[in-house]
């Protein structure tokens, strides 16, 4: 990450670091169970302590999304949300906080969309850029291409398995930060992160990176004061979608709340 685009994400982050132990990033998905309720329990989520959101966008073959995420997506879509909402509720979000919008999605869709034209719309909703789960660095070429006219964020992501040499790959061309998977699998909540997330951010210091957030499993204070020791960043999902499912968007403020309680310690 030495390109000298500014970043809103990793200034994010290193600003919540200066604070506090790091950054909360918080996933929810476009469109559930409304894409009302989706813009107000995302703008919750900030109003609570996330520093950073991550917006999912709803897909019909999510291969690395837990049960959790899936059947709000699934949920999503036979509820008629579309890519296009996805702009309009960062738009909408940014218009009320003032937290980074980054917009999760698998990479088929915005091909079908068009890259320049994703980018350029998201651009024009506020949007800070998109993580791409199924997109390698190697196979990005239109995306690095698209993000450095835009200016947008690029998050790769790096596993436990990955090689060196593919972690070096992911550190050089991610902005914002690396996401950091804390364990083989498919999203949502575990009891145990276990060491190979310190380990495999250790490795991803090794290889320059200066902006790394973790991510898959975590669910509770505890977790996130635990990878703020090693990390700048924790992200939750799954959690926050049951939270959301569950009790709506009184209950994924409330869980934002003592989450943030783990960037604090």
């Amino acid at each position: 990450m030495s390109d000298t685009t500014v970043s809103p994400v990793a200034s994010t982050i290193a600003a919540a670091k200066a604070e506090r132990a790091g950054a909360l990033v918080g996933y929810l998905p476009v469109g559930f169970p409304s894409l009302d309720a989706s813009v107000d329990a995302a703008v919750a989520l900030v109003e609570n302590g996330v520093d950073v959101l991550e917006l999912g966008l709803p897909y019909s073959d999510p291969v690395m999304d837990g049960p959790v995420i899936q059947a709000a997506t699934v949920a999503a879509l036979e509820a008629g949300v579309r890519l296009r909402d996805a702009f309009t509720a960062v738009e909408r979000i940014r218009s009320r906080v003032d937290a980074p919008v980054l917009v999760m999605t698998y990479w088929n869709p915005v091909l079908q969309y068009g890259v320049d034209r994703f980018a350029d719309d998201l651009v024009s909703a506020g949007g800070a850029g998109l993580i791409t789960p199924d997109l390698t660095v190697d196979s990005g070429a239109d995306w690095l291409a698209t993000s450095d006219r835009t200016g947008l964020d690029r998050v790769f992501l790096a596993a436990p398995t990955s090689t060196d040499e593919r972690l070096r790959l992911a550190v050089d061309s991610s902005r914002g930060f690396v996401y950091t998977v804390s364990t083989m699998g498919i999203t949502g909540a575990r009891a145990d992160l276990g060491t190979a997330a310190r380990a495999l951010v250790a490795r991803l210091r090794e290889q320059g990176a200066d902006s790394l957030a973790v991510g898959i499993g975590v669910s509770t204070a505890d977790q996130i004061a635990e990878i703020l020791s090693y990390a700048d960043g924790a992200i939750v999902g799954s959690a926050l979608v049951k939270a959301l499912s569950d009790g709506g968007v009184p209950a994924v403020a409330r869980l934002a709340a003592e989450l943030a309680e783990g960037t604090r310690r």
